[in-house]
């Protein structure tokens, strides 16, 4: 820089000094020749100013390089002499940015640690999400808006399905411990504590019985339709290739019952119209979500039942029960087996007829007739009729002769006892005395038409376990004993059932809507001016079997 500025003075001197010339030369040509002494003192005068411009030059450069500032000792110009600089610099400034990169590398390390710890975080949360989504749906976890519990409330559903009486039995002191199943269908609830309508058969009233209902069949769908891994059922195709969708068309009758202390337990059978077997699934509600048991199909198109009818006499009742069974049994199931164990000589002619004419007919030679000479027990006979079969394994319906019943009640039956596992005690709607429920009538209407499920024609006899569902294995292995003291039907029905509570066999009393009772005149032992009962429980049923207490009254 200084030396810019001391270039800049000499060129401005310069100027000044060709200025001169110039004005020099200019009087030349203006005034007159001068002498030649002018010439040569001119010409001095010229070099005098050029030396002293040269020597101010030399003075300020000689000053400017006195005056300039002292750098440090170590310092040197760039090239050849500051050699020795340049390497230590160049070395520091790389140790330097070497520190640099390895902090900046040592931060990123860090950061790259972090974010494996997040996204591992939430791998687990994803993964534990969607376990419990698996629960849910699987678990039975169905809920409109799919929120996700947590895992110890997960454990406390879990532990509530284990305590209840879902997949195990429970040993209970007597009957009165049992708690009964309601059975229903799309459109009809079959209940037992028939409230303050006193409906045996009504559709549910309440708007949160109806939407409980409605949000158990959807679940049972959503099940079917979107089976898990683990489940026991096989993916079916219809019959043009595509993937099998039940809707609530498909389902067949349901059942449930709640446990106050730990949720409520519905049983949901279902079954395309096309197909022969039955998707059943199980679902509890443990005071909160739904959550799957399991989901299961059933084959009963190869499973036999042996009816067993014990029989005393009543020939006419007999016959009654034979023309329903010759539609019902012969024409429609064609998977029965008919055992009548019949007590004493009187009539014994007259049912061996009947059973004859019925094979003639229908050309059905899978019965057999058992006489015992001896007076009727009802206990008794059933247990020579489970007794008498010896072809393996089999489903026994034990029934009395005055009863009624359907094709889809022998599907129920089927569906709902499960050897070493679940006894099925279907609730028989016992019909009034038609002399006094159409008592303003001339004729009583035939008995078909009699078969209504209303509060003035009949009551859910929930006070006898006789007539059941259960395999032989079981009845063997129970061992179920009857008083020999015992006459009437009545008693034989409470036996039957705490035997099946003392070895944990799931019992499963309910209503069946297509198991009805005839009226027929229950006897009671007199003692003198005294009724002695039978039983604790004999006293109201003949009551009962007359009619409500209404219609008694009137």
């Amino acid at each position: 820089m200084e030396i810019l500025i001391l270039f800049l003075l000499f060129y401005n001197l310069w100027q000044k000094v060709l200025t001169s010339k110039e004005l020099i030369s200019l009087g030349k040509s203006t005034l007159i020749r001068m002498p030649r002494r002018g010439l040569i003192l001119h010409t001095r005068t010229h070099w005098l100013l050029l030396g002293l411009a040269l020597l101010c030059s030399l003075i300020l450069f000689l000053y400017l390089l006195e005056c300039a500032p002292q750098t440090d000792g170590n310092a040197s110009l760039p090239g050849i002499i500051g050699e020795n600089y340049g390497k230590e610099y160049y070395q520091a400034l790389l140790q330097e940015q070497e520190e640099h990169y390895q902090t900046r590398a040592t931060s990123l390390k860090r950061q790259i640690a972090q974010l494996k710890q997040e996204l591992q975080e939430m791998s687990e949360k994803m993964r534990s999400l969607q376990e419990r989504k698996n629960v849910g749906a699987n678990g039975i976890s169905y809920q409109g808006n799919k929120e996700q519990a947590p895992s110890d409330l997960l454990e406390f559903l879990h532990s509530q399905i284990d305590k209840a009486e879902v997949s195990i039995g429970a040993k209970l002191p007597s009957e009165y411990g049992v708690i009964p199943f309601e059975s229903f269908t799309l459109m009809k609830v079959f209940q037992l504590e028939m409230g303050l309508t006193r409906h045996p058969e009504e559709k549910p009233v309440r708007k949160d019985k109806r939407d409980e209902l409605v949000e158990v069949i959807e679940a049972g769908l959503e099940v079917i339709n979107n089976p898990d891994e683990d489940d026991e059922q096989e993916d079916e195709d219809g019959p043009l290739g595509e993937k099998l969708i039940f809707n609530e068309n498909d389902f067949i009758e349901g059942y449930y019952r709640t446990e106050k202390d730990k949720g409520t337990q519905y049983e949901l059978f279902f079954k395309k119209a096309d197909l022969m077997e039955y998707r059943h699934v199980t679902l509890f509600r443990p005071f909160g979500p739904l959550m799957k048991v399991k989901s299961e199909m059933i084959d009963i198109t190869r499973s036999i039942i042996n009816i067993i009818v014990p029989l005393a006499e009543r020939t006419e009742a007999f016959a009654q029960f034979m023309q329903n069974f010759r539609d019902v049994c012969i024409h429609q199931d064609k998977r029965i087996h008919l055992t009548v164990v019949y007590f004493g000589k009187e009539g014994l002619s007259k049912v061996k007829s009947i059973l004859e004419s019925v094979a003639s007919e229908s050309n059905f030679h899978n019965y057999t007739l058992v006489s015992l000479n001896e007076e009727f027990n009802r206990g008794r006979g059933l247990n020579v009729g489970a007794r008498a079969w010896d072809k393996g394994e089999v489903l026994m319906f034990f029934c009395d002769v005055d009863i009624y019943f359907s094709a889809e009640f022998l599907n129920s039956c089927r569906l709902n006892a499960e050897p070493g596992k679940k006894v099925f005690y279907p609730v028989v709607f016992s019909l009034y005395n038609p002399a006094i429920v159409y008592a303003n009538l001339d004729v009583p209407p035939p008995v078909e038409q009699q078969l209504v499920h209303k509060k003035d024609s009949g009551f859910w006899r929930d006070f006898g376990f006789g007539m059941t569902c259960q395999y032989q294995s079981d009845f063997l292995t129970i061992g179920a004993r009857f008083p020999l003291h015992i006459v009437v039907q009545l008693p034989s029905h409470v036996q039957l059932h705490p035997c099946g509570l003392q070895h944990a066999r799931l019992p499963s009393p309910s209503p069946s809507p297509d198991f009805m009772s005839n009226f027929a005149q229950v006897h009671v032992r007199c003692i003198g001016d005294a009724i002695q009962p039978a039983h604790p429980l004999a006293p109201s049923s003949p009551a009962f079997n007359l009619s409500q207490h209404q219609g008694l009254f009137q």
